[in-house]
Order: structure tokens, then sequence, then C-alpha cells
């Protein structure tokens, strides 16, 4: 079965467009992927020239969409035309899939700062899911996946203080429910489940402060008592050392990431689940330092794309 996804091209000034163009050129023969580009037609003429893959540009189902002015096109350069171009051309790539144009959205590395300097809301791509979704901000999730790992965080960009205030059991419940259903559209029935601890050792009973003891703990019996298999709450350590789950619950941003990238560098995908529209992203930035070189490797688009078109896990 084909699946037909939208991609995004993410910052213009970054190496989005030039990784766009090296994974579309390494997906040119499989019938199973049908990409269409969301982006500024400029923006993939650039990058074809900056990697000489220009003979592909025909070849290429483009939606024109997100058009900058042509002082703002500066490759490395963080600018607001740049940042306002990113969200303007991932938010056009959602409506098209909300609309059941495509089965899936896959979006190029975002630079926050200029989405910053645009003056627009955003705190990753999972807040961008969700507002144009309709659905509260933080019930949108993501879930990275790479170096063998799977792991949904409760929380995200945020500072660590506000998201205690915000982590409930409610919280780990909602996310983790959203994690197993992510689990299952990538070939993974039933999925077997480890829930991190908010302080080091879970707590040890209350030995490290009573987080544990009122908001994971409660959300672990919660999530048994509806048939899922979890395991926790323990240390991330412990659990990560195990590598025997299929799904594991990190409850801050570098819970998740710091695993996930040590194992997976540049090769990670970043999954926003939870909503009614699937979007995969990179597990890297823009890398501005490079942009425009044409060095930078499409792995983590590639598995990206491979990904929400069901051909890898």
């Amino acid at each position: 079965m084909t699946r037909r996804i939208a991609l995004s091209l993410g910052d213009p000034n970054g190496i989005g467009p030039e990784i766009v163009l090296k994974a579309l050129a390494a997906l040119r023969d499989e019938a199973r992927i049908q990409v269409t580009v969301f982006g500024a037609p400029a923006v993939l003429e650039r990058a074809a020239a900056s990697t000489g893959l220009q003979a592909l540009l025909p070849s290429l189902a483009v939606r024109a969409c997100a058009e900058l002015p042509a002082h703002a096109l500066r490759w490395g350069e963080v600018n607001a035309e740049a940042g306002a171009s990113t969200v303007a051309a991932a938010t056009a790539a959602l409506q098209a899939a909300r609309a059941g144009e495509f089965d899936a959205v896959v979006a190029g590395p975002h630079h926050e700062t200029a989405i910053a300097q645009a003056g627009i809301p955003f705190s990753g791509y999972p807040s961008l899911v969700a507002r144009v979704c309709g659905q509260p901000e933080g019930r949108v999730f993501l879930l990275l996946v790479g170096g063998g790992l799977r792991i949904v965080h409760v929380t995200l960009h945020e500072s660590v203080a506000t998201a205690l205030a915000r982590l409930t059991p409610e919280l780990v419940v909602e996310a983790t429910q959203a994690g197993v259903r992510g689990c299952r559209l990538l070939g993974v029935a039933q999925p077997t489940v480890a829930l991190f601890g908010i302080n080091p050792h879970a707590s040890e009973g209350r030995l490290f402060g009573p987080e544990d003891a009122e908001r994971t703990v409660p959300a672990a019996e919660r999530l048994r008592a509806m048939g899922l298999d979890v395991t926790g709450p323990q240390g991330a350590d412990v659990l990560l050392a195990d590598r025997r789950h299929d799904l594991y619950v990190a409850m801050l941003h570098d819970q998740g990431h710091i695993p996930v990238k040590l194992l997976a560098p540049q090769a990670a995908s970043a999954l926003s689940i939870g909503a009614d529209v699937l979007l995969a992203s990179t597990g890297h930035g823009c890398a501005m330092d490079i942009a425009g070189t044409g060095t930078a490797r499409p792995d983590a688009l590639l598995r990206s794309l491979r990904l929400v078109a069901g051909l890898s896990s």
C-alpha cells in the first residue's frame, strides 16, 4: 500500500531543504512512499544548486507555500522570516493531512529562536500539531525513536519547575496511552512499557521526596488496571540498562533525549503523537553551521519518512 506523505522543508536557512532533497533522491525508486513537498520553490532551487541535485527538481511534487523575501534567504542566518516560513509550511502540510489528502506529515528541522523572532507561540512540533488540530498543547506528546529505543515524553520544552508543576498522574497516563498507540502504529501490537521515576531511584520510597509516590506510582497503578504491561516507576538508569521494554516513558525532556541521542546521534526520529494527524520530524536541529555546504546527512529524515510509511519500526 502506498503511503501519501506531506513533507515540509523546515527552516529555509538550515539543513532542512538540503536533507529533503537528499532523502527524496534516496527514495526515488521506492513506490510505497508518495511524497509532496510543502515550501517555497525558491528555497528548493537554492538547495538543489548547493547539492548538485537540480536534475531531481522536475520529478518532485511540490505544493508552493510559505514564500519569504529574498533578503531573508541566507544560509545559516536565524531570522523571523525564515521562522514564519517554517511554521507556515508545516501548518499547510498538517491542514492538508487533516483534510484527508495525506496519511502523515514529516517536517524538516525547525529553529525555535527564528520562530520566536516571528512572534509565533511554539515549543516544538507537538505544540504546533496541537494548535492545528484544536487540542490542548500539553496533550500532544513527543515520541523519540532511535538506537533501539522508543521514549515518549510526558513534559517537553519547559523549565523543570514548570514541568513538575504540570506533572500529574493523569498526564502520565495520557502520555503513556499516546505512546502505546504510537507503538501500535509502528507495528508493536502489545508493547511492554517502562515508567521512569521523577527523582533518582524513583524517590527510593519517599527518601528523595514525595513526587513519585504522589504522581508516577498512581499512574502506574491506573495503567495496569487498564490492562497494560507496565514496569515501574523505577530509576531511568536501571530501566535503560535492562533494554527489554518496547516503550519507555520519560517524565522530563533530558531523561528521554539523552539516551536516544547518545545511541542514535543525528539519526533519531521525533513523532508528535496524540492528535488526529501523525507528524514525524528529525531528532536533530537545523545545523546552521553547515547549512549550504552540501555536507548534511539525511539519515534521520529518511528514517522518519520510512517510519510513517510503515517501512521500518
